[in-house]
């Protein structure tokens, strides 16, 4: 028996002061609802859960994004829908202004309603907002640019237009003597890529609009106003005045509302909005002076023949604002779709979080009462060890 070092008792207090920290450990565990509360519990396992973590915050915000977008799309659709009222209000118009049975005073007065409503249509098109961004004056439709000063602007084009380089090598618009309406004849390179565009294009125009289609919805817009149609010289070649009458359009691809709906660098949906304004619908083909002064364009119903005009005008305006209206549609299904992917996948990731994070009470309370018993019992067995000294003194006697 030694008295220098009690062993025992050494071998005892280890013991309780390991039982002692498992203790602690349930404790914090139990308090805290965590199975992870120190890197030192699960390195790996933290690294993951915070992976995770910042995915579920993530999807949450992108939830957000996507509802964000919904209410954008709403407030679009809801001042095209009051546009299309009014569009319907002109057509009724025109109709009563194609009769033969209206006087030119009568017209007159059908004329003076129909630039009201035009006014109003422009007015709604440039002060729509949200969040005090302009909706439908074009600042979230995709962006096109044509190289050289030709006159001409890239007005719009369609989603499904590939994002790259066209070349038209020749537009010539040309007016029917009889008819007095414009044609327009687009040369295509003869090099085998057709300027980049598909093989069934056409292009039609209407005014001063000239619009190239494809299949598979490919649809683009060019805007000739700067070369001044109506003073030139028929037939008209648009060229920079240097003989260069090559076309090279940059379809960007740039423009349209991005929305971030993914926690992830590049998970976006691109809404385009094109630009609503009487020039795209067709709607400008009368210039009249406001009270002070100002020359505006508007829709011509004072004659029967201009009112007859009108009327296939505001049809095509119709069927303008219905696409759109359409192609906004899909936009927000498509984003409540991704909404309740969204809700789907963060449930999912949470539940993943919590199997890692979450501390199961029931296993931990009983790994709790079984420390709490061994240090109870440590304790105990530390007294009786601590005694085993005072026995040599029996040995002295």
């Amino acid at each position: 028996m030694r008295i220098n070092y009690n062993v025992s008792a050494m071998i005892t207090n280890n013991n309780l002061a390991n039982n002692d920290s498992a203790v602690a450990k349930s404790l914090q565990r139990l308090s805290s609802g965590l199975k992870i509360n120190n890197a030192k519990d699960n390195p790996a396992g933290l690294a993951m859960a915070k992976r995770m973590n910042a995915q579920i915050m993530g999807l949450s915000m992108a939830n957000q994004n996507a509802s964000d977008g919904v209410s954008i799309i709403e407030t679009a659709d809801g001042a095209m829908s009051e546009i299309s009222e009014m569009l319907q209000r002109m057509n009724e118009l025109a109709v009563k202004a194609a009769n033969g049975v209206e006087s030119d005073s009568d017209r007159e007065v059908i004329q003076k309603e129909v630039r009201q409503l035009t006014s109003e249509i422009t007015r709604i098109a440039e002060s729509t907002e949200f969040n005090g961004q302009k909706l439908l004056n074009g600042e979230f439709s995709l962006k096109g640019y044509v190289d050289g000063n030709l006159g001409v602007k890239v007005d719009s084009y369609s989603s499904e237009v590939a994002i790259k380089d066209y070349t038209i090598q020749q537009l010539t618009v040309d007016k029917d003597p009889v008819t007095e309406e414009y044609k327009v004849t687009m040369t295509l390179p003869n090099d085998g890529t057709n300027g980049g565009f598909p093989e069934d294009v056409y292009a039609e125009i209407k005014d001063d609009m000239v619009t190239i289609k494809g299949g598979n919805g490919f649809e683009m817009v060019l805007d000739l106003t700067r070369c001044d149609l109506e003073n030139q010289t028929m037939p008209y070649t648009v060229d920079d005045g240097k003989g260069n009458t090559l076309l090279k359009i940059d379809a960007a691809g740039t423009g349209a509302m991005r929305l971030q709906v993914g926690a992830n660098e590049g998970q976006v949906i691109e809404v385009n909005i094109p630009r609503i304004s009487l020039r795209a619908m067709g709607l400008e083909n009368c210039m009249v002076k406001e009270e002070n002064g100002t020359e505006v364009w508007t829709l011509d119903v004072s004659t029967e023949e201009k009112a007859t005009e009108a009327i296939d005008r505001i049809d095509g305006a119709i069927q303008f604002i219905s696409d759109i209206r359409g192609q906004l549609g899909a936009y927000q299904n498509r984003l409540e779709s991704t909404i309740n992917s969204l809700d789907v996948t963060s449930e999912n990731m949470t539940a993943a979080y919590s199997r890692i994070m979450d501390v199961d009470m029931a296993e931990e309370m009983t790994n709790y009462t079984t420390a709490q018993v061994m240090t109870q019992a440590a304790t105990s067995m530390l007294a009786q060890a601590n005694e085993r000294p005072s026995q040599v003194l029996q040995l002295l006697q």
